[in-house]
């Protein structure tokens, strides 16, 4: 190998460990793609962290949809107590939820089901947060995904 091949080699990545340094190992491993080094990729866990990061994103959207249920419910439910906190909650809940689909279009189909899996989460968010009875919230979420979604929504 030639002294210029070394130089070469010596200033590319290589990949640290994956259980050390969770960042570093990924910096290293997307390095190692664009050099086209795939031999050298740690295959298994890039696999891993690329699954591991599309359930990161299901639960993000569920979570954001559970917050954005519980103020609609609250909201709707509460009308005397409605105010700026609440009107930002869910505003900032449908621009997150927006920018999780934007940047991730495969998960437009699975907000229906998000909102259906997290309703009752936010059902009970809403009974514990307002103190109403149980049976003043409808047991199956009464908004659908467009509703809940459009700026222009406002439980009455």
């Amino acid at each position: 190998m030639s002294n210029l091949q070394k130089a070469l080699r010596a200033s590319q990545p290589t990949c640290r460990d994956y259980e050390a340094d969770l960042v570093g190992w990924a910096l290293d491993n997307a390095a190692l793609l664009r050099a086209g080094r795939l031999s050298e990729i740690d295959a298994a866990h890039l696999a891993e962290e690329l699954e591991d990061l599309g359930k990161s994103e299901r639960r993000s959207l569920g979570s954001h949809l559970r917050v954005l249920v519980t103020h609609l419910l609250k909201w709707q439910y509460q009308p005397g107590l409605r105010g700026a906190s609440w009107r930002l909650s869910v505003l900032n809940a449908r621009a997150a939820i927006r920018g999780i689909l934007a940047d991730s279009p495969s998960l437009v189909p699975e907000a229906p089901r998000q909102l259906e899996a997290n309703y009752h989460l936010a059902r009970a968010n809403a009974i514990g947060e307002t103190g109403l009875a149980e049976g003043t919230f409808p047991s199956t979420c009464p908004y659908s995904i467009e509703q809940v979604l459009s700026d222009g929504f406002w439980p009455q």
